[in-house]
């Protein structure tokens, strides 16, 4: 499918919720079905907490088909992907990957992302619900000399847990072992017969892989890995409490094009030869902001009592409005209310005693390191 066609069919998408390859097997696992980014995908199987704790102690498995996976491809794709990242391409190796940022000209974030050295190109991963603006954006900016395939015909899966290893690994051949893939690198195993892409990465804080499969063999490699004792399948649901517990932004909640990426806490996606170089979009606003410091930056917060907050609510230091909660909820993990915000840069130190308003109370919290609960990748 060209790049062409794929704009068009964003009307298609903004029409109503299309089905993912596993939408039958959700529904006939009793999945509960909600509309998101612009398709049907599962919020809960047994229940949400159920099944963090589950993905925390043992193995999830997530359906991520609706994120846009890319290809780009050409004798300047280092060159023209680096002119809209702020990332060191040139210093990635064959299977390794990368998290980066699309950059508006201000500075402001687009999108995030994983970039991935493949051979003849880059495979990124976007998310689902600005993978068509991504691609109308990278389709604008890209020259001519570089191609930019859509790998629709491609299902996504994540196996995240601190059992996922050895499931997958009971299915997954390849030139090498899936033993010697550490935390962000991947490379092509042969999964059941089917030709996969894994990478041992993922969005829960977990040791774990996501997995790029043929859509046709999407059902087939699902059953496979759920008929493992260890395994089971997951909701959107817990896979954002967990992203939350783990302190990973969400793109449209705690990123956004209004928000540059010093402000975010991404100061880490910045390579550091960009920062020297420069040559990315917002690159003297952002390079400034590393010198002054921001404004605002994003925290943790932990939460007194059982309310949870949520997205909106104001962050008050006294009677002073001083920030804004972005994402928050209930951490099944710590039995707690936990969130995070933007405050006033002097306000960012642990510990520091502020409230939120929510529903017209008033709920004391500190601020708290992120992540909330510690990261457990492979590496």
């Amino acid at each position: 499918m060209s790049v062409a066609s794929e704009i068009d069919n964003e009307s298609e998408v903004a029409a109503g919720p299309e089905p993912l390859p596993l939408d039958a097997w959700h529904r006939d696992r009793g999945a509960r079905m909600v509309e998101f980014a612009g398709y049907w995908m599962p919020v809960q199987y047994e229940g949400i907490i159920a099944e963090h704790l589950w993905t925390r102690e043992s193995a999830g498995l997530f359906d991520v088909s609706h994120m846009g996976q890319l290809l780009v491809s050409g004798d300047q794709a280092e060159a023209a992907l680096e002119a809209l990242l702020p990332a060191d391409l040139g210093s990635l190796e064959l299977g390794a990957l990368r998290y980066s940022l699309l950059l508006a000209e201000d500075g402001g974030i687009l999108d995030d992302l994983i970039a991935a050295r493949w051979p003849g190109g880059f495979y990124l991963v976007v998310n689902g619900a600005t993978k068509w603006d991504d691609i109308a954006h990278l389709r604008e900016h890209l020259p001519d000399e570089v191609t930019l395939n859509h790998l629709d015909d491609r299902a996504l899966l994540a196996l995240q847990g601190p059992k996922a290893f050895a499931a997958l690994d009971r299915h997954a051949s390849g030139e090498y072992a899936l033993s010697g893939l550490t935390f962000m690198r991947g490379g092509r195993f042969d999964l059941a017969g089917c030709d996969a892409w894994i990478s041992r990465s993922g969005y829960t804080g977990e040791d774990g892989f996501e997995i790029s499969i043929p859509a046709e063999d999407a059902e087939r490699v699902a059953e496979l890995l759920c008929a493992e004792p260890e395994v089971k399948p997951i909701g959107l649901g817990a896979r954002d409490s967990l992203r939350l517990e783990a302190g990973l932004p969400l793109y449209g909640h705690d990123l956004t094009d209004e928000i540059d990426p010093i402000s975010a806490g991404l100061t880490f996606a910045i390579s550091k030869s960009r920062r020297a170089e420069g040559g990315f979009p917002g690159a003297e606003r952002i390079l400034g902001l590393l010198e002054q410091g921001p404004e605002r930056t994003r925290v943790g917060l932990m939460l007194e009592g059982r309310m949870a907050a949520r997205e909106g609510a104001k962050v008050l230091s006294g009677n002073q409005e001083v920030g804004i909660v972005t994402s928050g909820g209930f951490s099944p993990s710590l039995e707690r209310p936990i969130a995070m915000a933007y405050v006033d840069r002097e306000l960012r130190s642990e510990g520091t005693t502020l409230a939120v308003e929510m529903r017209g109370k008033r709920l004391d919290a500190r601020v708290t390191p992120l992540p909330f609960v510690s990261h457990r990748y492979h590496r």
